[in-house]
């Protein structure tokens, strides 16, 4: 068993390489066939390529010379095209030069006939003026005046006429103004006035404080006058005490310093215990009573008004001018006053009518400080104002209530119309006799400088001049022009209330006597 398959492996070690030999032959002629067949094909396809290339190459230089043919030709046919246009313009050219030839020649042919023109009416221009002047000595021998002379009159002859015209046309518009205008403003104020009713106090600088008896003036004076001293020193007020029975006199400029004095002094006199101590404690107590007297007047004034959202110090400030007065108006009653007025009118012409009476309410409010800063109240107001955040209608309405600066919305002039209003109505304010003479004076001054015046006259409290004019230098043509004069003047140089009538008279008077 073991020598069959000794055998079998022999065998089969002889036969397995002649088999392997055989296998490797037989492959090697397979691919060499494939080889000779692939390199038969690649040769196939190199002769194929060669000649499509050798095609297309043809084609290639029958299409270039195709385009360089139809290139040729287009060129050829833009350049005729070209000398076309060209010739064409040629031929334009050469005809403008020809027209402008001709114009040429004809300006020149023209220019000449007006130089002969221009040579003619130069002659005719000194005939014509040497006739003039003939002319103008023929006019002076027959009128026996020169030409100046006769200019001079014919200019004055139509200075009067152009005068008289003016003066009837001045006089006409003014008359059809007022029978417009005056019944209008005379309504809206009369109804502004009617509606709003206000209280005013009589100006003083000093304020009277009752005693219980007279043994509390040494009581007061103290020993060697220290209480006196201390009180004075404290407040900044002047106390007078005389011969007064049972009255002490406080007197200073300052209304809210002597209000703390007052209030200071009587409730000394009600405790009873009247030392420096007690006189420092006092009156710091009276300061505070007046600060919040202060606030609380300025609230109620604002509510007063209706005016709302106003700073925290202006209502401080408005509060500041209860104890302020001017010509016997007191200033918080007069600024609540003005607002109510303020808003009367705006709500009838149809303007913003709490921006009007915020207005009115402030206009005034510089005077709560001008006697501690420097400066006019108006300006002291336009500065707070500002301070404060107030609207530029606000501002502008501020500054130019007494015309320092020129009105920049209708609230503007609202307001200066309503505080002429409050000011000038009955019983608001009085004025210090002199004051009011020199006043008259004054106005009797400036209608008198005029030329052809004869006499002026004051009347109704310095509301109305009546002017007499001498009736041969003044026409009635002049008397409307000197009327708007005298009121002009007095406009400028003059300030005064409400507003002055100026009345110019002129009249003829013959007398002659019956015997």
């Amino acid at each position: 068993m073991l020598e069959v398959i000794i055998a079998v492996i022999a065998t089969f070690l002889i036969v397995a390489p002649l088999a392997w030999k055989l296998a490797i032959a037989y492959r090697i002629k397979v691919y060499e066939a494939k080889i000779g067949s692939a390199e038969e094909k690649a040769r196939e396809i190199i002769d194929e390529a060669l000649k499509t290339a050798e095609t297309k190459k043809r084609e290639a230089l029958l299409e270039a010379k195709e385009e360089a043919l139809r290139a040729k030709n287009e060129f050829e046919r833009e350049t005729k095209e070209r000398r076309a246009e060209l010739q064409r313009y040629e031929k334009r050219v050469l005809t403008k030069e020809e027209i402008l030839d001709r114009k040429t020649e004809a300006l020149e042919k023209k220019e000449a006939k007006l130089a002969l023109k221009e040579a003619e009416l130069d002659k005719l221009k000194q005939d014509v003026e040497e006739f003039h002047a003939k002319q103008l000595q023929e006019l002076e021998k027959i009128s026996g005046l020169t030409s100046e002379q006769a200019k001079e009159y014919l200019l004055k002859t139509v200075e009067e006429e152009v005068k008289l015209e003016t003066a009837v046309l001045i006089k006409e518009m003014e008359s059809r103004a007022k029978e417009e205008a005056d019944k209008k403003a005379k309504e809206l104020i009369v109804n502004a006035i009617q509606r709003c009713a206000a209280d005013h106090v009589a100006e003083t600088t000093i304020s009277v404080v009752q005693l219980p008896n007279d043994e509390m003036k040494g009581r007061i004076i103290g020993r060697e006058g220290r209480n006196i001293r201390t009180l004075e020193t404290l407040t900044g007020v002047d106390l007078i005490i005389d011969d007064t029975p049972e009255a002490v006199i406080l007197s200073a400029f300052d209304p809210i310093r002597r209000e703390v004095a007052r209030i200071a002094l009587e409730k000394l006199i009600v405790d009873g215990r009247i030392h420096p101590a007690r006189i420092e404690e006092m009156v710091e107590k009276a300061q505070k009573e007046v600060d919040v007297m202060i606030r609380e007047a300025g609230e109620a004034a604002a509510l007063e008004a209706g005016v709302h959202g106003l700073h925290p110090e202006l209502i401080k400030h408005l509060g500041k001018m209860k104890f302020r007065t001017s010509y016997g108006q007191n200033a918080l009653k007069h600024s609540v006053e003005v607002a109510i007025i303020a808003g009367l009118l705006a709500s009838e012409i149809g303007v913003d009518v709490r921006l009007a009476k915020r207005a009115g309410l402030l206009h005034d409010i510089g005077k709560s400080v001008d006697h501690e800063v420097e400066g006019t109240h108006v300006q002291i107001g336009v500065d707070l104002c500002k301070k404060y955040k107030e609207s530029p209608i606000v501002i502008n309405a501020v500054a130019a209530h007494h015309g320092d600066e020129e009105f920049q919305s209708l609230i503007a002039c609202i307001v200066q119309a309503a505080d002429t209003i409050s000011a000038a109505r009955p019983g608001a304010r009085r004025e210090t006799l002199e004051t009011y003479t020199n006043r008259l004076k004054q106005l009797e001054d400036i209608t008198n400088s005029f030329k052809g015046v004869d006499k002026s006259y004051a009347i109704q409290a310095g509301r109305e001049i009546r002017v007499m004019v001498v009736p041969e230098q003044i026409s009635d043509a002049d008397m409307v022009l000197l009327a708007r004069d005298l009121s002009k003047k007095i406009e400028s140089e003059l300030e005064y209330p409400g507003q002055i009538k100026v009345n110019v008279i002129r009249e003829s008077r013959v007398i002659e006597y019956a015997k």
